[in-house]
């Protein structure tokens, strides 16, 4: 490990098939009885996830997670994807990796943006985790139609031009200390690209298309006071998936879209709910 984060996290650097290295970030836990890789959202990085991290360390588990291309400490253009799937295709290679020692295969946890490539690859059949987790999954987003058609002609044409994501900073949270970090963290990207952009809006009609297919016990968190992603593609996904009954739905609405980072009493709320799922999974 190169560095040491914490009293628990460190970073280290995975070498993937195509010879792109990704940062990994763990928070190994030596007696685990199980594992849970973290996917993170657009414009942010893995090393935001240490609160939850500790969390599940506290209940047994070891965790890890790693900074996908275009982001954090990961080499690359800010935003960009070296081919339209390489997002699915990291994260089945990361979570094979860190399977492979484990007593058992790991939880997959997904936010935003993270949470549509954790379920593309489950649905893909490229991952088989025994249970999946979604927080404020981008399944739809607030672009307009004109603007998501504008992205898919760009990325045939320009797939790494680089645009200004446009997130608003003061959505993520009600907890004023949170805004405040990730304006301020150096390691947070406003850029996205036309490919990235595409595959966004591309993955979430594909995910709600197949969501009678969900083929794992799926826990989806929605923030109903979303501004960041638009909360009606979770509600079509989860009327969508009611035939697979595999999926189990929780709706905050009055919570922003971190839903782990939270202002109290709602991030309590949303990790109670987590907990009462989890002791119900097999």
């Amino acid at each position: 490990m190169d560095a040491r984060q914490s009293d628990r996290e460190a970073l280290d650097w995975l070498t993937l098939a195509d010879g792109r290295r990704l940062c990994m970030h763990d928070w190994p836990r030596q007696d685990a009885r199980a594992g849970v890789l973290i996917v993170h959202g657009l414009g942010e990085h893995a090393g935001r996830y240490g609160p939850l991290a500790a969390w599940f360390n506290a209940r047994g588990y070891a965790v890890r997670s790693y900074d996908q291309c275009g982001h954090g400490r990961t080499p690359g253009r800010r935003g960009a994807l070296p081919r339209p799937l390489a997002l699915i295709d990291d994260l089945a290679e990361v979570y094979d990796r860190f399977a492979a020692p484990l007593p058992a295969p790991p939880l997959l946890l997904g936010h935003s943006m993270g949470g549509l490539v954790a379920l593309r690859a489950v649905l893909d059949r490229r991952v088989a985790p025994p249970a999946l987790v979604l927080s404020s999954p981008a399944l739809r987003a607030w672009t307009p139609a004109w603007e998501q058609a504008l992205a898919t002609r760009l990325a045939r044409v320009l797939p790494n031009l680089p645009l200004r994501s446009g997130l608003p900073f003061e959505a993520l949270s009600h907890a004023s200390p949170v805004v405040d970090a990730y304006r301020r963290d150096p390691l947070r990207s406003g850029w996205i690209t036309p490919r990235l952009a595409r595959f966004i809006f591309e993955s979430g009609r594909h995910c709600i298309a197949l969501a009678a297919t969900l083929p794992v016990p799926t826990l989806l968190l929605v923030a109903g006071a979303d501004r960041l992603v638009d909360a009606r593609g979770s509600h079509a996904f989860a009327a969508a998936a009611k035939t697979s009954r595999h999926l189990t739905t929780h709706v905050y609405e009055d919570l922003f879209h971190e839903l782990f980072n939270e202002a109290e009493p709602g991030r309590s709320r949303v990790l109670a709910q987590l907990q009462s799922w989890l002791a119900q999974v097999p």
